[in-house]
């Protein structure tokens, strides 16, 4: 089959043909047909310092993906073929203490889809059945393929209460426009979202954000405390990793409120514990994927409900042999989310 591999521990991926892989007893076999190109996998293309310590070529990637299922291992029992399936791309062990206690989403022993086996940018991946989710045919190849961000959005956004309260996004980035989103049809009484990109910004007004602010030409923290009454937002999802940024989503939040964090900062970030925190009453969440599986009944609960449109974030398509055009275009920040097919 064709597929884009991480062939050396090296900037760069090459499209090649590889065998179709085996299936375990419990796996299935899915034939993807549309997959996106995430973050991660800029990460992997440009072997960063993440990517040198965890990545090990040769390696297919990719991870956020949708397809059918066309072949079952023996002991299958749950997944018919035929199905329509996007994928829960953590692979978790089961018998740790998070996994038994309703966490599994923070295995000790987590493996990744196209981080630590191989991924989706291919013609077929193989995944065990646990990890499918079926998804409504009415839903568009495109949108079932990003239910992985989708659902990051989805965790982040209703990790505490939104109804009726002011929400502020920092970062507005495929995940942070989708919790836009994901926050007002939660019913927020305003929506504020913050970057430093034109393009992002508008993507974010489209998504539903009563308030965009370039934090190149206006203060975020005095944009939101002057909306709010001084009081500041009610809750702040911080979606950038940008050590400026996350001290701004803690300056921004009023006192008592609620801090949700998924952005990943590359470095360690210096804050004020005692007045950004403590002396707030705040409350602050670490956010990591999705919870398995309430919130994949959350995100597709949104979907038909209609009051989420995913697809302007949509905004390039590509056969899988042009992956390098889609990774080009996400570099230079000038794509959300980008469609292969392979």
């Amino acid at each position: 089959m064709t597929a884009v591999v991480k062939t050396a521990p090296a900037p760069g991926s090459e499209v090649r043909q590889v065998p179709v892989p085996r299936l375990g007893l419990r796996d299935v076999l899915i034939k993807v047909q549309a997959a996106s190109i995430c973050g991660t996998d800029l990460h992997i293309q440009n072997w960063d310092k993440w990517a040198q310590g965890r990545i090990r070529p040769p390696l297919v990637f990719g991870h956020e993906f949708c397809g059918e299922v066309v072949e079952r291992g023996e002991d299958v029992i749950a997944v018919a073929l035929g199905t329509f399936v996007s994928v829960e791309g953590h692979l978790v062990d089961g018998t740790c203490y998070q996994c038994r206690t309703g966490n599994a989403h923070i295995c000790e022993n987590v493996a990744i889809v196209g981080v630590d086996r191989p991924g989706c940018f291919a013609e077929y991946v193989a995944v065990p059945e646990i990890n499918v989710y079926a998804m409504d045919r009415g839903i568009s190849p495109e949108v079932a393929a990003i239910q992985d961000p989708f659902g990051n959005a989805v965790h982040t956004t209703l990790s505490g209460e939104v109804a009726g309260l002011t929400v502020a996004v920092v970062g507005s980035g495929p995940i942070g426009c989708c919790a836009v989103a994901v926050a007002r049809a939660a019913g927020a009484q305003a929506v504020f979202a913050t970057d430093i990109r034109p393009f992002r910004l508008e993507l974010a007004r489209r998504m539903g954000a009563d308030r965009v602010i370039d934090s190149t030409k206006e203060d975020p923290v005095a944009v939101v405390k002057g909306e709010t009454g001084g009081q500041g937002a009610d809750v702040v999802l911080e979606m950038s990793g940008h050590g400026d940024g996350v001290k701004q989503a803690f300056k921004m939040l009023r006192r008592g409120g609620r801090l949700s964090l998924l952005g990943i900062p590359s470095q360690p970030v210096t804050l004020d514990l005692a007045e950004d925190l403590i002396f707030k009453g705040v409350t602050v969440l670490g956010i990591n994927g999705r919870r398995m599986w309430k919130t994949w009944y959350q995100a597709q609960a949104l979907l038909r409900s209609g009051k989420v449109d995913l697809t302007p974030l949509i905004t390039h398509t590509f056969p899988l042999r042009e992956i390098h055009k889609g990774m080009a275009l996400l570099k230079d920040g000038q794509a959300a989310k980008v469609i292969l097919y392979p």
